[in-house]
């Protein structure tokens, strides 16, 4: 059974349970950053985004593994230098300071042109400031088309400015006829990228710059969070003593803020691990594996330990308290998740106010570890236990 949890050509399902304790583990935007709960219920939630947030951030940066979804580059800076280096593909490239008539677009101070150019948010188009170089690798080609999609709904105000854009478009539809992408470039960039980043290989992905290399469906998916009992959300007032205006400074002396926290939840989380979706096709019919042992090696460990390298005031004390990893001897699995899942009982306290992990700990059962003689095939591995 040793590191049997490790194995990506088997199946695992699993559960994992954690708490939070005077802070707030994944706010509410529509909430005014309150806590999640469930309206219904009133159960706290934490969404699966959240956790794939702070286990790509451990992985990232204690384990230094590279990861797609951050936040040092934009994504599709990541996928056209992916599709440049297959060597297969290349994009078009325009120096607008080598074109007369964008260069004079561009020293119009009153125009803005460089701002507009900036906000243009666009698959294929990318401007960048420092080079005043705009890189075009969409599938748009014709004057009509690439006029809609660097302007999109919105009017251009300004005869000015409408003139500096058809220039642009004129230029890009000249520079699209350098466009080169072809689908085994496409195909390549895809495999390339699935290679290098973790949370790819992982999670999945969807892969498009204007041009589309396609989805990756990720083998490791996670379910939102929900607490075991009901949580009690608090938003209280803090003062602070940084004054915001100079204005403000001879009036007073502090400022009112607000602070939104649970004093307590335990949390209950289920994931699945299917390796018929971590695989590609190789020659001869067969497939093999893309994600590794350390692969998930590292995932365990980042469930282990993410929440103290995450800490925050606004998070409070976040602790993972249980990781029960069923794994199947056969890709397919023996038996249903859900089944496996009620094996691990977190009975509800009802209507007391939990305050500690410790009022749970007599609530709390499951099954010894190695192979499950309910389910013949099947072996639990408590990575974290009670």
């Amino acid at each position: 059974m040793n590191n049997i949890h490790c194995d990506p050509s088997k199946r695992h399902d699993f559960v994992f349970l954690f708490d939070v304790a005077n802070g707030n583990p994944n706010g509410d935007p529509d909430a005014g950053n309150l806590p999640r709960v469930d309206a219904e219920t009133n159960r706290g939630i934490v969404t699966d985004v959240c956790i794939k947030r702070k286990i790509r951030d451990y992985v990232n940066r204690v384990l230094l593994r590279p990861i797609y979804i951050q936040g040092e580059a934009a994504l599709n800076t990541l996928y056209r230098k992916a599709l440049e280096g297959t060597k297969l593909s290349s994009p078009a490239r325009l120096k607008l300071r080598e074109n007369p008539e964008l260069a004079q677009w561009l020293e119009n101070e009153s125009l803005e042109f460089d701002k507009w150019l900036s906000d243009v948010d666009a698959d294929g188009f990318e401007y960048d400031p420092a080079a005043e170089e705009v890189t075009y690798m969409g599938e748009a080609k014709s004057s009509s088309d690439i006029r809609k999609l660097i302007t999109g709904d919105a009017p251009i105000e300004g005869d000015d400015l409408k003139k500096a854009v058809s220039a642009l478009v004129g230029e890009l539809v000249k520079a699209s006829k350098k466009v080169k992408v072809t689908p085994e470039a496409r195909k390549k960039t895809k495999e390339d990228m699935r290679d290098l980043y973790w949370d790819i290989r992982m999670f999945g992905a969807v892969l498009t710059a204007g041009t589309n290399a396609g989805q990756i469906r990720g083998p490791m998916q996670l379910t939102f969070a929900s607490s075991v009992d009901p949580i009690v959300p608090r938003d209280i007032s803090i003062t602070r003593v940084a004054i915001t205006k100079p204005s403000d400074m001879l009036r007073k002396q502090t400022e009112m803020g607000r602070k939104a926290y649970v004093p307590y939840g335990l949390y209950r989380l289920h994931g699945f691990y299917s390796p018929l979706l971590g695989v590609r096709p190789i020659k001869g019919g067969d497939a093999e594996s893309v994600v590794k042992d350390q692969d998930l090696a590292d995932f365990w460990e980042a469930l282990k330990e993410m929440f103290p390298f995450d800490r925050s005031a606004a998070r409070g004390e976040m602790t993972s308290r249980g990781l029960y990893v069923f794994t199947h001897d056969d890709p397919k699995g023996h038996a249903a998740a859900h089944k496996l899942f009620e094996l691990v009982k977190v009975r509800a306290l009802g209507h007391e106010r939990a305050r500690s992990f410790d009022e749970y700990l007599g609530n709390i059962s499951t099954p010894e570890q190695g192979e499950l003689t309910e389910f013949p095939g099947v072996t639990l591995t408590k990575v974290i236990d009670v």
